[in-house]
């Protein structure tokens, strides 16, 4: 099977003692579209920031390449490898 591009938008909040945390990351049609919904994620109530981001791979094996930020919105942490 031929690899396939997954655009990503996900809202980060914060926990109980303040650190950032990863919200529910949602599929979007295109990185247009993921950037919009990160913005719009970005501000809702809650939300300290999010970003958009997409993934490249074979999703029959499971193999996929490094996640490629696209935009960050807000307050954001700075490693994001855990993408």
């Amino acid at each position: 099977m031929a690899d396939l591009t997954y655009y990503v938008a996900m809202p980060f909040l914060q926990d109980e003692t303040g650190s950032p945390m990863a919200g529910a990351a949602e599929e979007c049609q295109s990185s247009s579209s993921a950037l919009r919904r990160a913005e719009i994620l970005s501000r809702a109530a809650g939300s300290i920031g999010a970003v958009a981001f997409s993934r490249t791979g074979d999703p029959m094996s499971g193999e996929f390449a490094e996640a490629k930020l696209l935009r960050k919105f807000g307050n954001v942490p700075d490693d994001l490898s855990g993408l």
